[in-house]
């Protein structure tokens, strides 16, 4: 016996068209149709009266917190202390099958808060031998966690001000890991206003600069910006040239400059990858004040005033602004 079980989300601006894609789908399969989209793995979702999304995973991280017994925890506004750093020394904890779990669940909470991105990063870098600080730092993202359990990622319609552009801010700390002298990587892309796209991560080689790490980070947001431009080409969606913003003004110059200089050539496929694309026109790669680095707050751990300001350019906002249920979300399921 074969049993194909799936889930399918629709979503557009005419509830016509989207019934008619339902019946011509349910011609071919066996499919029962469950309404407005309001909670599908874990993500529950609200459709704003401008015509926008709102994601969050109250329950999901409700469900965490009580697990650890946390459930009646004291909120508390940052989920790093700022300038903190993780070593591999201390005392070992005691239970870390409970350690990998939680840090393991807390990967998933990223994807409607992209602003713990770069602390539960630093903690899974420690799932083989966790110690006691570490767990330290874990209750601290829970702890976060639940004195913003409001919160999610929002997403709302381009405008005439706000069209459908791709813009990309990276960004990277260098040697910033104090047990092998790591830099640690990070960007956020934007298709218009809405955050479609983050992370943070630690780079796999030392890098003997600041621009070198800067550089490395650039080339991996060019990348990502490459596929992305892709997708939408192939969606027929029409954007201008994706902009790619950097507050290293030595690497803006490298991804210009034609000279291939004896202090960069240990970088050389990486210069020659971003280069081409800004020669053809593909990108533009500019420079931004390091003030205005949106991504800053995924590479390390900040000041509450600086958090929480870099934690509302990534449209991370509070559930309790007047939020209106619409039906235009519509999900689909294929029954077992």
């Amino acid at each position: 016996m074969l049993v194909y079980v799936d889930d399918i989300i629709l979503i557009g601006t005419s509830s016509v068209l989207l019934q008619k894609l339902v019946d011509k789908l349910h011609a071919n399969f066996s499919l029962k149709d469950l309404g407005s989209l309001d909670y599908f793995m874990g993500i529950e979702v609200k459709a704003t009266s401008q015509g926008g999304l709102f994601l969050s995973q109250d329950k999901y991280i409700t469900d965490l917190l009580t697990q650890v017994k946390m459930e009646d925890c004291k909120g508390i506004s940052t989920p790093m202390i700022g300038g903190q750093q993780l070593t591999k020394d201390g005392t070992l904890f005691d239970d870390p099958t409970l350690y990998r779990s939680i840090v393991g669940a807390l990967q998933y909470a990223t994807i409607t808060r992209p602003e713990i991105a770069f602390s539960v990063n630093k903690v899974s870098q420690f799932m083989c031998l966790p110690m006691e600080e570490h767990w330290k730092v874990v209750k601290r993202i829970l702890r976060y966690l639940k004195g913003t359990l409001g919160h999610g990622l929002l997403f709302t319609p381009a405008t005439s001000t706000n069209p459908f552009n791709l813009t990309a801010f990276t960004d990277a700390d260098w040697a910033a890991d104090p047990n092998d002298n790591r830099s640690t990587s990070a960007a956020c892309i934007y298709l218009g206003p809405n955050l479609v796209s983050w992370w943070s991560k630690k780079q796999l080689l030392v890098a003997r600069s600041s621009t070198e790490a800067e550089y490395r980070a650039l080339a991996q947001a060019v990348t990502e910006v490459l596929w992305l431009q892709s997708l939408l080409k192939e969606l027929q969606v029409k954007f201008n040239t994706p902009k790619v913003l950097c507050d290293n003004q030595s690497t803006v110059s490298l991804s210009h400059n034609l000279v291939l200089h004896s202090r960069s050539k240990h970088m050389e496929l990486d210069i020659f990858f971003v280069r081409e694309k800004v020669l053809s026109k593909a990108l533009i790669v500019s420079h931004i004040p390091a003030q205005h680095q949106y991504a800053d707050v995924l590479t390390k751990a900040l000041s509450p005033r600086r958090f929480l300001f870099l934690r509302s350019k990534l449209n991370v906002t509070d559930s309790n602004t007047s939020f209106l249920q619409v039906t235009n979300p519509r999900l689909a399921r294929l029954p077992l």
